[in-house]
């Protein structure tokens, strides 16, 4: 039986995680983040890979920092087949990567050379790509620069979040994986060395970029929801309130109200101008300290005054 370290963090990780399990391969390790303290109540909580691994009685290790940690040495001492990683969330050391006896590859959310780096999903949707995929790759010293062993084009819907684009990857990762390890571990797969004129990178989403600026352009405005929903969510001030904002629609129409007025509004609708003069619908929020809502519902409460013309985003 092939021995795997796994390593991986989010929900993404965890479909890879299971299809592993299920095809027999022996994970003798998984690693993911340590538990974070999050929300207002400061209440722990465990990665989602974590709470996969108890599940299913796995050894679980969570270094802060894997690099002269004393989990290293114990990682290295395990003597796996694999290490596969899949949004694992911090930089393997080289010995570790070295102590595979066959490989250490890595499940990509992009199509590699294009969109290196720790936000590949959230930017194919705030640059508006309308392709994105799956890289599955040897691992190398540089980040997402390893030779390529296989990979698969998923589409990007124009009404994909990164949530839901996770979705896709995740499942379309683990299905590309199990197709490709045989191969991998038979040393017959492909390797295609990464072309580096066509790099492109996708840093972290950095706490500046959350905030939505009503003047620019509604499309501009409509990706960046959309490429920061669920996490960590788009935000503007809506009547001096700070507010997320996890749907908007594109409306097909045009004003000549300032960015931030409101253009039109039903019961069921909130128009507001942008800085195109397009019209931009907000269709699903959170007021701070509230739970996610409807647009109808907003309106039917703390927005039931809002009037045509108002400025409510500055």
């Amino acid at each position: 039986m092939t021995k795997v370290i796994f390593m991986g963090t989010p929900a993404f990780s965890v479909p890879i995680l299971e299809g592993l399990l299920q095809q027999n391969y022996e994970i003798v390790a998984v690693v993911t983040q340590p538990d974070r303290a999050v929300g207002r109540k400061q209440k722990i909580s465990f990665s989602p890979v974590k709470q996969y691994a108890l599940q299913h009685d796995l050894s679980i290790y969570q270094p802060e920092k894997l690099g002269h940690s004393a989990e290293l040495e114990q990682l290295i001492s395990l003597q796996a087949d694999l290490i596969i990683t899949a949004a694992f969330g911090q930089f393997l050391p080289t010995k570790l990567l070295a102590s595979a006896k066959i490989a250490a590859i890595n499940v990509h959310g992009s199509l590699l050379p294009r969109n290196r780096g720790g936000a590949p999903v959230q930017r194919a949707i705030m640059n508006g790509d309308q392709t994105t995929g799956i890289t599955i790759m040897y691992m190398a010293k540089k980040m997402d620069a390893g030779d390529i062993i296989s990979q698969q084009e998923v589409a990007i819907s124009a009404t994909d979040t990164a949530g839901s684009l996770f979705d896709k990857l995740s499942q379309v990762g683990r299905d590309l994986l199990l197709k490709t390890l045989p191969d991998i571990i038979a040393g017959t797969n492909q390797r295609i060395t990464q072309d580096e004129s066509l790099v492109t990178f996708t840093p972290n989403i950095q706490p500046a970029e959350e905030k939505i600026d009503i003047t620019k352009p509604a499309l501009c405005i409509n990706r960046q929801v959309r490429g920061l929903n669920p996490d960590p969510g788009a935000y503007l001030f809506l009547k001096g309130q700070r507010t997320k904002i996890y749907q908007t629609t594109m409306a097909n129409l045009t004003t000549k109200l300032q960015p931030g007025q409101v253009v039109s509004k039903t019961k069921k609708q909130l128009g507001i101008a942008t800085g195109d003069q397009q019209v931009l619908y907000l269709d699903q929020l959170q007021p701070a300290g509230k739970a996610v809502m409807p647009i109808s519902a907003y309106l039917n409460g703390k927005g039931k005054d809002i009037q045509v013309g108002e400025q409510i985003i500055q």
